[in-house]
């Protein structure tokens, strides 16, 4: 599987349990010029506020380059080009800030990645659940649920419909009898090219492509409704942001189209269970990576602006993001990768390591530190269950399996893991918060959800597989540490409080 999922650690497939079947999705009807088949993608950052000056349109053109669109609000410009200096060339040009290539592979995509597959569950498993009163039928599998109280919140507050969580991801399929009576159509819509389509469906994934955006969408406002499921925010909308090509890659320029494209449709909070392909880490001294955390710096402080909360996974490798060096052996995952040691100072994993983002490690059915979770002191921000292997971490019955269970396309169920499922917890906090806090500002609902979250201290010595050697070192005091941050994410405190 490639790397740049936040969920990596998904299992294969027995027979699903149908309810509903998906829509086809719809075809692009972008109107971005075809690219030939030697074009790439790049990002040209300028001064926002007025679009390209002619000086630079020139330029553009002089060099190859044809603009597919341009997010003025934040000055960044979308181009395809076939000329392989065309950014060399524009980092020359006056009132240009910096200037990439998004990519390594020719446009429009990649031959076709594994990312996986959930275990879906099956009916027989599901027709053997108890189910107490006033829990969907599901529920009781959730042991994630009373980890960070929802459970209990739920009988305060399911959150506003004024509030909604949009899911930037390889899209959400609203058809699902869990999602539909909470989707969010007008918030949702499709960025692949890096220019929004909003053609009718457009956000759902297609019938090869991943079930990633579908699962997430569904832990964060799955409907109590008494089918299914219940997500952390039963009560608010959410909608889908797809982000993602067939092949799954996310490229800089559709991230940027789907934060500026949350920030003009008055989302509330962003879920970005993702990095933004093809290089894990994102090194400054580099100029077209440089670009790349330009652009996308200035579409999430944008979104910010605008008023969403953005949060994201930490990601999945067991790396101490705080150490001095990381050994990154997968970039560029859409090229030749090479191994190479990057200075996680320099090098940033994005978006999850950029300005104002809410960093988010996950941890297992016994709430410790899942096996894989990236982790760090001053990176991680906060912690939430996204699962783990049972071979670490087993749940209390009468839930089955540690890893967590989300809604999956063709209205089915599935369990997957990874820090990719613990930030939709978060993101689904944050949404009570906002629905507890209505006029609160990004700011004040980020501090309320660290205020707010119970403090967890350092799992010290941290042997997950009981082999008698530390498989990661945590650093920090009870109260914010490098595995934990601020503790466990709260969901009664956020309907209380």
């Amino acid at each position: 599987m490639t790397a740049h999922f936040r969920s990596r650690r998904v299992l294969a497939v027995p027979a699903g349990m149908a309810m509903a079947t998906a829509l086809a999705l719809l075809p692009n009807v972008s109107a971005a010029a075809e690219p030939d088949a030697t074009s790439l993608s790049y990002v040209v950052n300028v001064q926002p506020g007025h679009g390209p000056s002619p000086r630079v349109e020139r330029a553009i053109a002089q060099a190859g380059g044809t603009i597919v669109t341009s997010y003025d609000q934040i000055g960044v410009i979308v181009v395809h080009s076939a000329n392989p200096d065309f950014a060399k060339t524009l980092r020359t040009v006056p009132g240009v800030a910096s200037a990439g290539n998004t990519r390594n592979a020719p446009l429009p995509a990649q031959s076709t990645t594994d990312v996986g597959t959930p275990k879906v569950l099956g009916t027989a498993e599901a027709a053997a659940v108890e189910v107490a009163e006033g829990q969907d039928p599901l529920q009781p599998l959730q042991w994630d649920l009373p980890a960070i109280k929802a459970d209990k919140a739920h009988e305060k507050s399911l959150g506003s419909r004024d509030v909604t969580v949009a899911v930037i991801d390889t899209g959400v399929d609203d058809t699902h009898p869990d999602l539909a009576p909470n989707f969010d159509r007008a918030a949702s819509v499709n960025c692949v090219t890096g220019k929004p389509d909003t053609a009718d469906g457009a956000w759902r994934p297609g019938p090869t492509e991943s079930a990633h955006g579908t699962h997430v969408a569904g832990e964060i406002a799955a409907a109590k409704n008494g089918v299914g499921m219940t997500g952390v925010a039963p009560g608010v909308k959410v909608s889908g942001i797809k982000v993602s090509t067939t092949a799954g890659y996310f490229y800089t320029e559709a991230v940027v189209c789907g934060f500026v494209w949350a920030a003009e449709h008055g989302v509330d909070v962003t879920n970005n269970s993702y990095y933004t392909d093809p290089w894990y880490f994102n090194c400054k001294n580099d100029p077209d990576q440089k670009a790349l955390v330009d652009a996308i710096t200035r579409a999430s402080r944008y979104a910010e602006k605008k008023g969403a909360v953005n949060v994201a996974a930490a990601g999945n490798e067991n790396y101490d993001l705080a150490a001095d060096e990381i050994t990154d052996p997968v970039s560029p995952n859409d090229g030749t990768p090479s191994e190479r040691v990057i200075d996680p100072s320099e090098c940033l994993d994005i978006p999850t390591q950029l300005p104002g983002i809410v960093t988010v490690a996950s941890t297992g059915a016994k709430g410790i530190k899942s096996s894989f979770s990236n982790h760090g002191l001053g990176v991680i921000d906060i912690a939430a269950p996204g699962g783990d292997s049972t071979r670490f971490q087993t749940p209390a019955p009468p839930a089955t399996s540690g890893l967590i269970l989300g809604t999956l396309p063709g209205g089915k169920w599935g369990y997957m893991a990874g820090t990719s499922m613990a930030s939709p917890h978060v993101a689904g906090v944050a949404a009570l918060i906002k629905s507890t806090h209505p006029w609160a500002p990004p700011a004040a609902v980020k501090a309320l959800l660290y205020a707010q979250a119970d403090a967890t201290a350092c799992t010290d010595p941290y042997d997950i597989d009981g082999d008698g050697k530390i498989d990661a070192v945590c650093e920090g005091s009870k109260n914010r540490n490098g595995f934990y941050g601020w503790g466990m994410t709260d969901a009664l405190d956020a309907v209380t409080k």
